[in-house]
């Protein structure tokens, strides 16, 4: 029951799923690996409870329908993601160059 409780609770820093996409990410963009590495340092000590908290960590963060959209590597690309506030997680959805962004196929 400690990890149940643990899931909720207000104390607890956030947990990113996964950052395995982050590194594929980054070996197929090299120029990439220092700023979404910089991300996941900052996102997984985080206590975000809200989009509110989320802005005050990444000022541009942006909700977009059930996504918080990221820009990385000064708008570089764009690191989409689904938060669970709830439970404290972070689902890493996709990495995307702004060309792919605004095609929208990734909301799919």
């Amino acid at each position: 029951m400690i990890f149940a409780e643990c899931e909720a609770c207000v104390g607890c820093p956030v947990h990113v799923i996964s950052r395995k996409k982050l590194k594929e990410a980054a070996l197929r963009h090299p120029e990439l690996e220092t700023a979404l590495g910089v991300w996941f340092r900052i996102a997984k000590r985080a206590f975000w409870q809200s989009l509110t908290d989320v802005r005050e960590t990444f000022a541009t963060a942006d909700a977009v329908e059930k996504w918080t959209s990221f820009n990385v590597k000064g708008n570089k690309c764009r690191l989409i993601t689904e938060i669970n506030y709830r439970f404290r997680r972070v689902y890493i959805r996709h990495i995307l160059s702004h060309a792919q962004y605004d095609q929208e196929k990734w909301k799919r």
